[in-house]
């Protein structure tokens, strides 16, 4: 059976590589015993093919082999521009 790949949104906060963007995921949680949403935020650098993501673009990415030392993810599509 196919795995299914990992699909994370999250908003491009560096463009400056070529072929490359840095984007920051965010995700919320409600902590156990104070009862208190703490949003937890991560950076992944992800593979831009065509230059096209602008600094503050909400992107898609999924879950792609190994391209460099850090980068995992490929942009499939821009979900709202900046």
């Amino acid at each position: 059976m196919k795995e299914q790949r990992r699909v994370l949104i999250g908003r491009v906060l560096s463009n400056k590589m070529d072929k490359t963007v840095v984007i920051e995921v965010e995700r919320s949680k409600r902590h156990q015993l104070y009862d208190k949403v703490i949003v937890h935020r991560k950076k992944y650098k992800a593979h831009d093919e065509n230059n096209a993501c602008e600094i503050g673009d909400w992107v898609r990415v999924v879950e792609a082999r190994p391209m460099s030392r850090d980068k995992r993810w490929v942009v499939t599509e821009i979900l709202e521009r900046a």
